[in-house]
């Protein structure tokens, strides 16, 4: 039996499944219970260690190493309780992806007894090989000493694994001349260069905080198949797209997915994976079908940058690992699948202080919105300034086939205010004053039943990279696989650096040290105009999509990178070396550009050979197959009623049928020519070759095949279809 048609035999008697866990409890009940937290560190660590701890997790304070032991020995009993054999330390390198090295709890207590120990010095530091990890150029091969430290502004967890459990430290990663080798240094360097300044602001506005940090929350989007159909398609296993597959005959054009109701195999695993996620103390709220078949979403609240970026990577190994017990895949990749929506990760980013205060929602502070302008205008000249470094911070080969494919933000940034925030900066333009928030209106739909239903001030636009929101910034045009950190790194030092500026030159205005809110607002106001003037071109709030668009963005001359390897450059400008002061040196940044042009060139070279093997090994032969089939049904015919005597159209098609598939083995290995030259060129010349050209002529090759696939005999046809892919599960 053909193994696609065996595949769909084992799915039809699939049934919804459940993995054994807590169904019955409630989430306040299981939440955090896999995390070593306050309550447990509360519960089990002296009061000054206790204290030492909340401090070090806030930023304020450092782990006093006299401490280290007596964490560290409560860290063990608390793990070894719940069942963990090995402890690690669990950070993100320059690959998008963590990494972790387990070790054993056990020592020797004597040459035939041993016993489990952990001690302060394996808590605070170690020392994993780092030779192997992307450095872009910082460190030789050779030169392999890496080292992880514990970084407490994030939770300590259990992950569980097989049948077991094993104690992870979120860390930090460097070299030994201490290079910076991960994306959470960056990170957490921000988040102080940021504080920095916006205290500046609270401080002129007399706005009473301790400290100021980024909050973050992620929409992830993601694709859910039979698990049975993925292991079919080679490129599924091996790059996470189809790179061939002609549509099917229904796809995404009724929007009736959208929303709707969540088919039962799919609604457990969506279950399961959130009780393990409550138990790592991620907050999931939100799940719902997305726009394409098979196409999802989840979404957590919000929560300190650093840690949701941690929960992030988390949910989403925890998505895969628990679908394959449902037998079922989870794609994460931005563009599984051609002719459909592919998935982002909707970055909602804004700044919060620790009294609480969201800086960004104008309405938590009566009276007081001078912080809320000044930081709003320090946006909006951070993102036109900087629009190529943004561009850069979503770059990827994956995410090139969605921006700007109608379902995603193009690859042109701007930023969408909504009408009454564009109504009052343009009022601050041109008259150098301000109206306050106006409140909410009611809907009055005609029915008697409704209560009030309350209208917000502005609408969404979904078409938007960087879209306000009425209380945070959504940056929409972050990929859907993608380690979060260097986006949030990237917005962190940006508007660090333009609210530094505008405060430069507010400060300069004011003589005395302590001014009252009328003095600090009319030195303010004038710097405002100044800047929002400066940055107008970054703000559109039409249709992204439309070509008109692209025309105007280009007189405004708003960068348009629809290549990814181009917006690399940015990593290396003057302007991004300036910004990143403190966060990442020229050379550190340098490195993430090599990285970033080398990991573009490796996933499109593999791409490259998935299609070019597919189509030797499993395409050409059943089309070949077909071909001859057709070819000895016209012959056969002909021996009944005579040569020459009609089958003209069976005999046309059989022509164009043997014209494709010649076209596609002449294009199949001119491809492979070029793949192969291309790997001989240096770094940038290799991924303009892939980006330009390759890329290409795959997308022909691909156009080919998949005209091959609708006229193949369906029996012959070995790769799982997208009308099956789709929609049997």
């Amino acid at each position: 039996m053909n193994p696609r048609f065996k595949a769909i035999e084992i799915i039809s008697a699939r049934k919804s499944s459940t993995v054994e866990g807590t169904k019955n409890s409630s989430p306040s009940d299981i939440f955090g219970k896999h995390v070593f937290n306050r309550k447990v560190m509360q519960q089990m660590l002296p009061r000054e260690i206790y204290k030492n701890i909340l401090n070090a997790m806030n930023g304020s304070e450092k782990i006093k190493p006299e401490y280290a032991d007596t964490i560290a020995v409560a860290m063990k009993e608390w793990a070894i309780k719940l069942g963990a054999t090995h402890y690690s330390h669990w950070f993100q390198p320059l690959t998008s992806a963590s990494a972790e090295k387990h070790d054993s709890f056990i020592d020797w207590k004597t040459s035939d007894e041993i016993l489990e120990k952990f001690s302060g010095k394996q808590l605070l530091q170690g020392e994993p090989d780092a030779s192997s990890f992307p450095s872009g150029g910082l460190r030789s091969t050779y030169e392999a000493r890496g080292y992880t430290g514990w970084d407490p502004t994030s939770p300590v967890f259990v992950w569980q694994g097989g049948d077991g459990l094993t104690l992870c430290i979120p860390s930090i990663f460097f070299s030994w001349t201490g290079d910076v080798l991960d994306t959470k240094i960056p990170l957490l360097r921000s988040d102080k260069k940021i504080n920095d300044a916006l205290m500046r602001v609270l401080k002129a506005a007399g706005i009473q905080a301790e400290s100021v940090y980024s909050t973050l929350g992620c929409e992830q989007e993601y694709f859910v198949i039979d698990r049975a159909l993925k292991n079919l398609r080679p490129d599924l296993l091996l790059t996470g797209r189809t790179v061939i597959g002609a549509d099917s005959p229904k796809g995404q054009e009724l929007q009736d997915h959208y929303f709707g109701s969540v088919k039962d195999r799919v609604l457990s695993y969506m279950q399961d994976f959130e009780i393990a996620a409550l138990q790592l103390g991620i907050p999931v709220k939100t799940r719902h079908n997305e726009v394409a078949p098979a196409q999802h979403e989840v979404a957590p609240v919000f929560e300190k940058s650093s840690t949701a970026v941690d929960h992030n990577i988390l949910l989403m190994e925890l998505m895969r690992q628990i679908a394959a017990k449902h037998q079922l895949s989870c794609l994460l990749h931005e563009k599984p699948f051609q002719g459909l929506n592919g998935s982002g990760k909707h970055c909602n980013w804004s700044l919060s202080t620790d009294t609480g205060i969201n800086l960004l929602d104008p309405t938590e502070t009566p009276g007081k919105s001078l912080h809320f302008l000044i930081l709003v205008t320090a946006i909006l000249h951070a993102v036109h300034k900087h629009a190529a470094l943004l561009r850069a911070a979503v770059g990827s080969a994956s995410n090139d086939y969605r921006l700007g494919g109608h379902e995603a933000p193009p690859a042109i940034i701007s930023v969408y205010l909504g009408h009454e925030m564009e109504q009052i900066l343009e009022n601050i333009e041109k008259k150098g004053s301000y109206n306050k928030t106006s409140a909410k209106d009611l809907y009055d739909l005609g029915l008697l039943v409704i209560p009030d239903l309350t209208k917000d001030n502005t609408d969404r636009n979904r078409t938007s990279p960087f879209a306000f929101t009425g209380n945070k910034f959504e940056f929409r045009a972050v990929c859907s696989s993608a380690n979060t950190t260097f986006p949030m790194t990237d917005l962190n030092a940006v508007v660090a650096e333009s609210i530094n500026l505008m405060m430069d030159e507010i400060d300069s205005q004011l003589t005395a040290k302590k001014t009252s809110l009328e003095k600090l607002t009319k030195a303010a106001i004038p710097v405002i105009r100044k800047y929002l003037k400066i940055s107008r071109p970054i703000r559109f709030s039409g249709d992204n999509y439309s070509e008109e668009w692209k025309k105007e963005a280009s007189k405004r001359s708003l960068p348009n990178i629809s290549k990814s390897y181009k917006a690399f450059e940015a990593l290396k400008s003057a302007t991004t070396v300036e910004a990143f002061q403190g966060i990442l040196t020229k050379q550190e940044l340098n490195s993430r550009y090599e990285i970033a042009l080398e990991t573009y060139s490796h996933v499109l070279n593999i791409e490259t050979k998935v299609i070019i093997d597919l189509f030797y090994n499993q395409v050409m032969p059943a089309a070949s197959k077909h071909q001859l089939n057709l070819a000895e049904s016209i012959s056969e015919c002909e021996d009944v009623i005579g040569k020459g005597k009609g089958l003209k159209a069976q005999k046309l098609m059989l022509k164009n049928f043997t014209q494709t598939l010649e076209e596609a083995i002449e294009l199949a290995a001119d491809l492979e020519s070029k793949r192969t030259k291309a790997l001989q060129s240096p770094l940038l010349k290799q991924a303009q070759a892939f980006g330009d050209q390759i890329i290409d002529l795959s997308e022909k090759l691909r156009a080919l095949i998949d005209r091959l696939e609708t006229q193949v005999d369906d029996s012959l046809w070995p790769l799982p279809k997208y009308r099956e892919i789709l929609f049997l599960i």
